[in-house]
Parts: C-alpha cells; structure tokens; sequence
C-alpha cells in the first residue's frame, strides 16, 4: 500500500502528518509526503524549510516508516504536485490537511483541498488541524 500525504508547515499540515504516520505505521506502508513551492515568490510560508523536512525525516525513521519526502519547485500548483505523486506512485489513499475558509474566501482563492478531493483517482482523508495520533479516536 502506499500513501501521498500533502504536507505545509502548519498546524493543517502537522495534523495530515500525523494522520499519514498512524495510517503508513499500522498498514506497513510507504507514505510519500509532498511539500511543494511554486517557486515564484521570494518566500512561500507553506514551503518547509530545511529544518522541518530534517524533522519530519527524522520522524519517519523513528518510527520505521518506510517514506519518501519530496519538495518539487516546478512551478506547478501545490494540487498538481500532490496529484501527480499519488499517480506516480499508485497511491491507495492521499490525505490532507483543511483549514477553515469562509465561502467568499473559497471563490475567490479556489480551494487546494476541494480540488484534490474531487480530481483524486483514490480515497482521501482530510484532517482538521488540531488531531494528533496521541487522540483517542481510531484511526
């Protein structure tokens, strides 16, 4: 089985995180996990720096997750990337993080999450910041 998570460095993107290492740990998975930029702004808040992928690697080891972590700078749309990685990799499963935005804010901006969820060729689970793997809700 193989799993694509979409990672920023949030509170969003930490719960996604999370969600994919308790999902990859208890289906001896691969878990992909895609951090991109389009790389047409100085800085992208939502590009992790080299200390949050060292971290998120470094948790994955810790827990024996077999993983990939990629960070493609194509000037490519962050649900292109993730798309793209699930159909690379014959993903099972893509999982998210989601924000809370107003419907003016979703007209306007477009929604990263909405496409995924309706462009994806497999399942996807969309985490609400603040879910950690210590919860007591199964996974």
């Amino acid at each position: 089985m193989t799993i694509v998570a979409g990672y920023v460095p949030t509170q969003e993107g930490a719960a996604a995180l999370d969600y994919a290492m308790a999902q990859a740990k208890k289906t001896n998975s691969l878990l992909v996990v895609i951090n991109s930029s389009r790389g047409t702004a100085l800085v992208d808040r939502n590009y992790a720096s080299p200390e949050d992928v060292e971290n998120v690697e470094e948790r994955l080891a810790a827990e024996g997750i077999e993983h990939l972590v990629l960070q493609p700078v194509r000037g490519r749309d962050a649900t292109d990337e993730v798309l793209d990685a699930a159909q690379t990799h014959n993903a099972d499963l893509i999982i998210i993080g989601m924000r809370r935005r107003t419907p003016f804010g979703k007209l306007i901006m477009g929604s990263t999450a909405q496409r995924i969820l309706l462009e994806a060729d497999c399942p996807v689970i969309a985490v609400k910041a603040g879910w950690h793997a210590n919860s007591s809700r199964e996974v």
